[in-house]
């Protein structure tokens, strides 16, 4: 285990340090999972979580793509749904020390978002530009210092036949977004995309000066 921490690059090493010290909020999973293994010589990847029960033992939903779909529901009514799942994503950290030209620098964030919204939201126009925003205004609130970013949103209609036929038309969006942080420390890089998880999921935003409780904590 010694000789293997001993190859492991220091800048990367200093990158899994502040990942660990990231403040998210006690609403959102968030745990270690398998890294890719063919994108760099050296990846992380965490899998994040948000579910129907932790957001109704809040309030309703009044922010995000979740809030219609929640119209009529009450605090702690978790009949029925209690295991839905609001938002689910992946956030990866790779590294590579000889700094791939695309990257424009030895590091790259690589994310992942799912939500599922009713067909009336998920059919506006402007949905896909609307999460892009979410995710520079979540970079830019936490002061992320970042370059060469880019993503992709998709809508996903889903109807339902036959015995389902009485299930609403569903949407989801998705957005897959990598971004090049500016330096090692990217503790602000997963609190900002931990946040847009949970701005997904339609939960509200934390007050001005409220400190969010930390999650589960990495191994």
């Amino acid at each position: 285990m010694v000789n293997a921490l001993a190859q492991v690059p220091a800048d990367f090493l200093h990158a899994l340090g502040t990942l660990r010290k990231a403040q998210c909020r006690n609403e959102l999973r968030l745990d270690e999972i398998p890294a890719p293994s063919r994108l760099a010589p050296y990846a992380v990847a965490l899998g994040a979580e948000v579910f129907c029960q932790a957001a109704v033992t809040r309030r309703v939903p009044v922010h995000g793509p979740a809030a219609k779909a929640f119209a009529g529901k009450h605090p702690g009514d978790t009949q029925d749904d209690e295991d839905d799942e609001l938002a689910t994503g992946r956030f990866i950290l790779l590294h590579d020390p000889e700094g791939p030209a695309v990257w424009d620098g030895e590091f790259r964030i690589v994310t992942y978002i799912r939500a599922q919204m009713d067909a009336e939201m998920g059919n506006d126009a402007m949905l896909g530009s609307v999460a892009w925003d979410w995710l520079v205004e979540a970079l830019d609130g936490h002061s992320a210092a970042y370059r060469a970013a880019g993503g992709t949103a998709t809508r996903i209609l889903s109807e339902s036949f036959g015995t389902l036929s009485d299930r609403p038309d569903t949407v989801d969006i998705e957005l897959r977004a990598s971004w090049t942080p500016a330096s090692s420390d990217v503790k602000d890089h997963l609190e900002a995309w931990s946040e847009m998880v949970c701005t997904f999921a339609g939960l509200a935003p934390l007050p001005p000066g409220v400190t969010p409780l930390r999650g589960r904590r990495l191994t």
